[in-house]
């Protein structure tokens, strides 16, 4: 078994930027980072973007609306800055308060700008192997993983655990495209699917999309495959300072043995997520200067 090291790739990517941003002319890329409200975790998720884009050279500019903003202004917040053309990149943070309708302000991103790749018309791109558009974060992060790990879905049965918007169908048409790398044959599997260990156990790659802790065990694994597991949930534990532990949606411990190559949590997908962030970052600046 050999780990997949999300934090030394995640960093080649961010050395790569960083060169490619020194060497562009002019006007920096600039990304708008959306912040509503004061949650633990979307202020430290905020954070490690505003550090990550300054170390390759990416403008960031934060903007922090009150959690009691209304749709219409969270709309018209976006408005401006789809019209704004020192903007290339446009993230709004999730969690949304509840009586935002995250669906309705994600789609109100200016495609162009949509750095998340969460619009309806950037996952058609996906769809439709059109490279312009863009890929949502963590399933392209996925596939950057698999691809420098030298890992090739040519062939390859890939399993889906998950049928989210924002991970499992995307990774899954991610893997389907006709491309160096994907060309994998894939299932996706949810909470509906009947006989699941049975379909898991097939996988040649089975990437763990189902947001709950250690779901995937060590009967749900055929022996040499490749392991990616996207969750991130917290777990009460007393022996904790934190009061709680990080764990992903793969019981690492009795899985890992059997794996050829397995992410761990954290260190796995988790760094990805940004680097990739910024890679579309830069690609909706280059694109917006042609």
């Amino acid at each position: 078994m050999d780990l997949i090291n999300g934090n030394d790739i995640a960093a080649a990517i961010i050395a790569e930027l960083k060169q490619e941003v020194a060497a562009l002319p002019g006007r920096k890329p600039c990304i708008a980072l959306v912040r509503v409200g004061e949650d633990p975790a979307s202020v430290s998720y905020v954070r490690k973007k505003e550090k990550t884009a300054a170390e390759i050279g990416v403008t960031s500019r934060i903007l922090l609306p009150p959690i009691s903003i209304t749709q219409d202004e969270l709309c018209q917040l976006i408005d401006e800055l789809n019209a704004d053309p020192t903007v290339d990149g446009i993230l709004v943070q999730s969690p949304l308060p509840k009586h935002i309708d995250d669906l309705a302000i994600f789609r109100r991103v200016a495609p162009e700008k949509d750095v998340d790749g969460f619009h309806t018309l950037n996952l058609g791109k996906v769809a439709q192997e059109d490279e312009t558009g863009f890929v949502s974060c963590t399933p392209a992060g996925i596939m950057e993983l698999l691809a420098r790990s030298q890992v090739d879905l040519k062939g390859r049965h890939v399993v889906v655990l998950g049928r989210s918007l924002i991970v499992g169908k995307p990774v899954a048409l991610l893997a389907l495209q006709k491309k160096a790398g994907a060309n994998g044959t894939v299932t996706i599997c949810h909470s509906a699917t009947t006989n699941l260990s049975a379909i898991t156990r097939l996988a040649d790659v089975l990437i763990a999309a189902i947001g709950r802790p250690e779901f995937v065990t060590a009967d749900m694994v055929k022996p040499g495959a490749v392991v990616i597991d996207v969750g991130i949930n917290r777990v009460p534990d007393a022996t904790k300072k934190t009061g709680y532990r990080l764990t992903g949606d793969v019981a690492f411990a009795s899985v890992a043995p059997l794996c050829s190559l397995i992410t761990p949590v954290p260190g796995g997908v988790g760094p990805m997520t940004v680097a990739m962030l910024m890679k579309n970052t830069v690609k909706a600046h280059r694109l917006s200067r042609r």
